[in-house]
Parts: structure tokens; sequence; C-alpha cells
């Protein structure tokens, strides 16, 4: 393990992420979204979010969630996300992150309700820390 990774361990091992709700979704990239959309539907997804360049699906009572990125969807790239229910918390874990000197994203509204930002672990992979309220994500459909 080199120093940077050490430090960034302590500093991750410092920050007290309890309250996470659950693992709740995994976003991919998709060539195109109409096609994938049908393919997961057809496994028994259902359709939450649907938009030009990007959709929302989420398997049965378990809520757990699948984004499918489009080639022309910018926001955000492939990741996966903690949800948290308590949206106070999301701005106490960016600030906490911020003042240890580890990169975070800014902190967005988002126009389905939740609130989120972007970071690296310490591999380079992409997670979200988003605020998905008790009553779950509105739906468009």
């Amino acid at each position: 393990m080199n120093l940077k990774s050490k430090v960034m361990q302590k500093k991750q091992s410092e920050l007290n992420i309890e309250s996470v709700h659950r693992l709740g979704h995994v976003a991919i990239r998709v060539e195109d979204v109409n096609r994938a959309k049908s393919f997961y539907m057809s496994l028994g997804m259902k359709l939450i979010w649907d938009d030009t360049d990007w959709c929302y699906l989420e398997a049965g009572d378990s809520k757990d969630g699948l984004a499918l990125l489009g080639p022309s969807y910018k926001a955000a790239g492939p990741h996966f996300a903690f949800h948290f229910t308590n949206k106070d918390e999301i701005k106490r874990i960016h600030d906490s992150l911020k003042k240890q000197g580890i990169k975070v994203g800014a902190l967005h509204d988002h126009r389905d309700g939740t609130s989120s930002f972007y970071l690296k672990d310490t591999e380079g992979n992409w997670l979200e820390m988003l605020y998905h309220p008790l009553t779950g994500i509105p739906t468009n459909q």
C-alpha cells in the first residue's frame, strides 16, 4: 500500500457513515437507452424515470435501482451509490470529506427530489452519496 492509499484509508476510516440506508443503485453506460430499457423491463424491472438520454429502473419491492446512461448523458458516468434518508446527512458527509482533504464534487439538488455528490474511492471507482427520500424517488411515468 503506497503512502497516498494509507492516508486516504485513514481519512476514510474517520468518516462515520453509519446513517447509510443502503447500497441503492448502480449506473451503467449503454449504447442504446431504449434497447437497454426494454431488456431490463423484460426482466421485471419497473421504469421510474425516463428521459431522452437516460432512465432509472427499480427492481421489485427492494427498490434496488439501475440507471442506464446513454452516450450523450454527461452529468455522471458509471458509478454506484450509497442511499441516505436524511438530507442533512449528505451535507455533513460532504463537508467532512472536504475538511479531510478528500476531493469531492459539488453538492447538487436534482429534479427528481434527490440530492447528491460524487467522489472517487482509493481505486479510482466513482461513487455517489445520495439523499433518497423514504417515500422513494418520484416517478415521471
